[in-house]
């Protein structure tokens, strides 16, 4: 009979590749670990395609007058090569937009520059201060929509001194101005003072020379495809958000695009659920959809897959979401799911109480063993039960850094992510793997690596928004309008 503390133990774990990202559709010796070392030595994914449209990404810019030639400081400074003094470890030289892209960074014509007064008290319109700078937001687009030929992104700068109007509990300008965005079909990228004052210039131009380039359509990276991952597999990825009143409340699921398996796929459907919330405590614990609401946006969710891809289904279909997979989830998921083969019901959670500790080598022989000055490394992965485990996607990356060990962020002890599968038979290591891999593919930010999947990451994003913006109609949107 086994003892109290074998019968505890856990089983081994297991390391798991660092997912490559690709730099090119047709190379395949242009992929890197290091999405920003692998723009700077490959240049983009859509570096062929990209410039074959366009020269250049244009700049149009709106906010207060009198940092007008500020915001056109900091567009010309992305133009120059910028060298890291901070995460030296992680951050390599910024080479200038044009070089790091190969198109221009050009600023629009002149009137696709508004200027708004200095003081939020100054905009034009009635109300209150959150209505008149709607007003102006909306009013801002709409004569940027009028010049659509003569820009790519608009850049929107809300300074410090109008926190009062730009953020309150029941107010944010940021999500408003993305709707507004979606509305008209105009990119937007928000800037704040602290762009003006930030210290690491290096690490400044690559977010904001990223999330440019992705906003005017651009495409940075995709991810290698992953060893044992069935042919014409996708992701779906889910998350709610209550809006309305909470006496008749709702649901509003926003789906990611499908996403294909080399990460791509930047649009999702906007979907309002039908069918009251009838718990409204249970649906705040562990927010769900009924049977008819999931069938009806998983079908809407697959109908953008087969637009890409020739009205073909995928043999192998992922869903995740953040809470557990109520019973009627599952079998409106598979009602719509009829025609594909695998079909996987992942629950991500990230609050786990787990916690890891990588021991080394003491060198003392009674000590054998002593922790590492470093996390677990990223990629560790323990197997719980038949259908759960947890993956470290925050740990230490060797990889990622010339120097050695390398640890995003640098404090505390990192969590794992607990993987719950409510539906499926597929290998938990390559369920694992997936999601390792889709930290990878947030291309609004420089990091690594992302704490959840894109998957994730993105439909809570844009559930956030639509919650906070009732009238954004429940359609299908570039992700890029959201960013």
């Amino acid at each position: 009979m086994a003892s109290r503390a074998q019968a505890s133990q856990l089983p081994p774990f297991t390391l798991l590749d660092e997912p490559l990202l690709s730099f090119s559709p047709s190379d395949t010796q242009q992929r890197h670990v290091h999405p920003l070392r692998g723009l700077a030595k490959f240049g983009p994914y859509s570096k062929g395609s990209f410039s074959g449209y366009t020269s250049e990404v244009r700049i149009a810019t709106v906010g207060p007058e009198s940092a007008f030639r500020r915001r056109g400081e900091l567009m010309a400074s992305l133009r120059n090569l910028h060298r890291p003094i901070d995460r030296t470890e992680y951050v390599p030289d910024y080479p200038g937009f044009e070089p790091l892209f190969g198109v221009r960074l050009a600023s629009a014509p002149a009137a696709q520059h508004i200027k708004w007064p200095d003081a939020v008290s100054q905009l034009p319109g009635s109300g209150d201060l959150q209505s008149r700078l709607v007003q102006a937001m909306e009013s801002a687009l709409r004569q940027l929509d009028a010049a659509r030929h003569g820009f790519d992104v608009a850049l929107v700068h809300f300074p410090d001194s109008w926190a009062q109007a730009t953020r309150t509990k029941t107010f944010d300008a940021h999500d408003v101005l993305k709707a507004l965005g979606a509305k008209y079909n105009i990119p937007t990228q928000v800037l704040n003072d602290r762009a003006f004052t930030f210290p690491y210039k290096a690490q400044l131009a690559w977010r904001l020379g990223i999330a440019l380039y992705v906003k005017a359509a651009g495409t940075p990276w995709k991810l290698v495809p992953l060893e044992g991952v069935p042919k014409d597999t996708a992701y779906i990825g889910l998350a709610y958000a209550l809006r309305g009143d909470q006496r008749d409340a709702h649901f509003v699921t926003c789906c990611s695009q499908v996403f294909d398996m080399d990460g791509g796929g930047m649009q999702f459907v906007a979907f309002e659920a039908r069918d009251p919330v009838v718990d409204l405590a249970e649906a705040r614990r562990n927010p769900f959809l009924s049977r008819d609401d999931m069938r009806a946006v998983i079908a809407r969710s697959l109908g953008l897959y087969q637009g890409r891809n020739g009205g073909q289904l995928p043999k192998r279909l992922v869903i995740h979401k953040t809470t557990a997979f109520k019973e009627q989830e599952i079998d409106g998921a598979f009602d719509a799911l009829a025609g594909v083969p695998e079909i996987e019901c992942i629950e991500v959670g990230a609050a786990s109480c787990w916690r890891g500790v990588w021991l080394i080598e003491s060198g003392q022989r009674n000590a054998p063993t002593k922790p590492s000055g470093y996390p677990v490394p990223r990629g560790t992965m323990v197997i719980r039960s038949g259908n759960s485990a947890l993956v470290w996607v925050a740990g230490n990356a060797p990889q990622a850094s010339p120097k050695g060990d390398y640890y995003q962020g640098g404090k505390s002890i990192p969590k794992p992510l607990q993987l719950i599968r409510h539906a499926g038979s597929g290998s938990l290591e390559l369920i694992a793997h997936e999601a390792l891999a889709l930290t990878k593919m947030d291309w609004n930010n420089d990091a690594l690596y992302d704490p959840v999947p894109v998957s994730i990451r993105y439909s809570q994003r844009l559930a956030r928004t639509i919650a906070n913006v009732p009238e954004l109609p429940g359609n299908v949107y570039p992700y890029r309008l959201f960013m």
